[in-house]
């Protein structure tokens, strides 16, 4: 058992004996009272009674003591719902009303608040962001209403009717957010809304919300699998693998005028012939856990229909630790004798590097290269190339843009130098122009690509 645990039991066997012990005072008062008073007139059935009313009551604070911690309401710092009580609360609700809208307010800054002022002041910024909700609704007319603290700076609230009564509202109160401070911090707040016209199931319900939030982050298109309910769409996906449904697309990777590999690209096809792309399948494969199982799939499909000698595919990380992937990815390798390319990228560090590197190093017996990809813009794949035994790396999507790279110059000198000291070759993707291509072949970068070059071609 953990300490906390052990403390929390010794913080409430006090708290019983606390309020026990003057409830059995009164009790052994009034029973030692009754025995002096009436001993004589006493019946035998007076002392079992008096022995079950002492055990009953102690019975009864004991389990009202433990009880009553094990079921809390309200979150300490924000005085809002708890997640499992809300979560509770508003599926009933969704049940009883059927036509119900959930609203997900997030602090966009919160971690940057904590860092910069102290975890004190971001539990203030807490309060004071729900204080704010709960007095812009009541201006509007919404009152008791039920919200709760989900997670970090994230809260959800439920609201009786369908999302067009509240978009408008919704938009109005983070626009009007870009006044508000706590003291002299600023404080970001964004919101996403969705109601039971998405789907009746709570967590499906939540999970758009965090999804609507990211959408409107990076203010991408969507694709034609949004029409798709939730529960269609894990079943789309699901099958898809399962039945190998796969899409692959190639693209040629060229070093100066000479292709030198292609990388694939893989899109999922439902039943009903919806494309399902990777913005959205990802999400989905990880949250089922079947990234191994995709991944496979994409490999022994790619070695069967990639023509071509020398390939790339992006791989999850976990999938290569992973020892069921390995061996069967060892076979398809041994099998088809093809030289791979493993394009790795994740945000959390995996610390562990002499296990790493002992997994790349025996999958490079097989023939498969490795590329970290993402380099320059997340912290993770410096470490990486720093630490593991890596092929190539890949700059960042950010760089392929002529304005970028002529202000961020240096910076891709800078990564070329430490690849070229390493042995290592780098990569840059998505060139769209012949400026651009111009631009990155001044700098030496090993390989390019993009829709100047070579289109998109589907393996068949």
């Amino acid at each position: 058992m953990l300490l906390p645990q052990t403390k929390e039991r010794e913080y409430r066997f006090r708290l019983a004996l606390r309020i026990g012990l003057p409830i059995f005072a009164l009790i052994i008062a009034f029973i030692s009272h009754t025995f002096i008073t009436n001993y004589q007139n006493l019946h035998s059935s007076f002392y079992v009674e008096a022995v079950l009313i002492i055990l009953i009551s102690i019975y009864f604070i004991f389990y009202l003591i433990y009880n009553g911690f094990s079921v809390k309401i309200t979150d300490d710092v924000t005085k809002t719902f708890t997640r499992e009580y809300l979560y509770e609360y508003i599926q009933k609700e969704i049940q009883e009303k059927k036509e119900y809208t959930l609203i997900l307010i997030s602090i966009d800054n919160l971690n940057d608040i904590n860092n910069l002022y102290g975890i004190k002041n971001g539990d203030k910024v807490l309060r004071e962001v729900v204080l704010w909700i709960g007095k812009y609704l009541k201006i509007e007319g919404i009152e008791n209403f039920p919200m709760g603290h989900i997670k970090g700076g994230d809260f959800v609230l439920g609201l009786n009717g369908l999302k067009t009564k509240y978009t408008t509202i919704l938009e109005l109160m983070c626009l009007k957010s870009s006044e508000f401070k706590v003291g002299d911090i600023e404080v970001k707040i964004s919101g996403a809304i969705t109601d039971t016209s998405y789907s009746h199931e709570l967590d499906y319900l939540i999970e758009n919300l965090f999804e609507t939030v990211e959408k409107n982050k990076s203010s991408r298109q969507k694709d034609n699998v949004e029409e798709l309910s939730p529960n269609e769409l894990e079943s789309a996906i699901i099958n898809a693998i399962h039945n190998r449904e796969l899409i692959i697309m190639s693209q040629d990777v060229y070093e100066h005028e000479s292709v030198v590999f292609n990388e694939c690209f893989v899109k999922l096809k439902s039943q009903n012939g919806k494309v399902i792309y990777p913005k959205t399948y990802l999400k989905v494969i990880n949250k089922l856990g079947l990234g191994i199982e995709f991944d496979l799939a994409v490999l022994e499909m790619v070695l069967q229909g990639c023509k071509e000698k020398r390939f790339a595919i992006n791989i999850l990380p976990t999938s290569l630790r992973n020892e069921k992937f390995l061996s069967r990815a060892k076979e398809l390798l041994k099998e088809n004798k093809r030289e791979v390319i493993f394009v790795l990228f994740e945000m959390e560090y995996y610390s562990h590097i002499s296990r790493y590197n002992s997994i790349i190093n025996a999958l490079k017996e097989y023939g498969v290269t490795f590329c970290i990809d993402r380099v320059a813009s997340i912290h993770t794949s410096f470490l990486y190339l720093r630490e593991l035994d890596i092929d190539l790396i890949r700059f960042d999507t950010y760089y392929s843009r002529q304005e970028k790279i002529e202000k961020n110059r240096s910076i891709i000198e800078g990564f070329n130098l430490i690849a070229y000291e390493k042995g290592i070759k780098t990569w840059i993707k998505n060139i769209e122009d012949e400026a651009t291509f111009a631009l990155v072949n001044d700098l030496n970068i090993d390989y390019i690509q993009g829709r100047y070059l070579s289109e998109l071609e589907e393996i068949k």
